[in-house]
């Protein structure tokens, strides 16, 4: 799964990078310990009415889809991630995976260990302590996560009360490359600079085939770091965090 990630990356660094040609008015500060339920940048693809070329947006959303026929939000904390194998049958995400593909930008994902070993080190409970990984590319570059987004409207609110939508994604996820999987058995679908316009693009409504078209990164170009528990905590934040730190498991 992905339950927490970086993102440093300041807007103006995205809108060069994904060349984007509208990007939100909301500025997000740098953060290295995203969680679910916080605003988090995406990068999607539509049509506008005005307009015959395709309008590539940087926007902001609420991490952990809400589906438009949710009756409250708070669904959205369970689904923060999508799996790629399945995303075209679930009623949660089909409608979202064959209309609203969009990319969440990260440094790298956070993701824990724990030791089958019986000598593994114990936490207070007796069971083996969960180690800290960070997973990022050897190459010190970002990530381009595969998501979903969704819009919500708030049913106490009028039509035409802009407060009233909520537009919140989630991350799919595949099943994890070799070395990473002794980690995790998943990891973040992650998307080529070469494969983003087919991924984005509205006119492809088949899921399976938008998937099919990514082309799967290389064994071996993401390299994942042991790190310091401070990650545990949500309310712990910066640079620190991602440093690495010795492990053995």
């Amino acid at each position: 799964m992905c339950g927490r990630y970086a993102a440093s990356r300041d807007k103006a660094a995205l809108v060069v990078e994904f060349d984007v040609t509208r990007a939100t008015e909301q500025d997000l500060s740098a953060d290295y310990n995203v969680a679910p339920t916080k605003s988090v940048y995406i990068v999607a693809e539509y049509e506008t009415e005005t307009s015959a070329s395709l309008t590539r947006e940087l926007a902001v959303a609420r991490w952990g889809l809400v589906p438009s026929w949710a009756k409250d939000p708070s669904i959205g904390s369970r689904m923060i991630n999508a799996r790629a194998e399945t995303l075209a049958d679930k009623p949660s995400y089909r409608r979202a995976a064959s209309k609203r593909r969009c990319l969440v930008p990260a440094d790298g994902y956070y993701e824990w260990y724990t030791s089958t070993e019986p000598s593994a080190p114990r936490g207070k409970k007796g069971k083996p302590r969960k180690q800290p990984f960070f997973v990022h590319p050897e190459d010190g570059s970002g990530v381009a996560m595969a998501g979903l987004y969704e819009f919500w409207r708030d049913p106490r609110l009028p039509q035409d009360d802009p407060a009233g939508w909520l537009c919140t994604t989630t991350i799919i996820t595949t099943a994890a490359t070799q070395g990473l999987d002794r980690i995790h058995d998943r990891m973040p679908l992650c998307v080529p600079a070469s494969d983003w316009s087919a991924w984005l693009d509205p006119a492809q409504t088949d899921a399976n085939q938008a998937l099919a078209e990514v082309t799967p990164e290389p064994t071996g170009w993401l390299k994942a770091e042991p790190v310091g528990t401070e990650v545990n905590n949500v309310r712990n934040n910066g640079p620190e965090l991602m440093r690495s730190i010795s492990f053995e498991s």
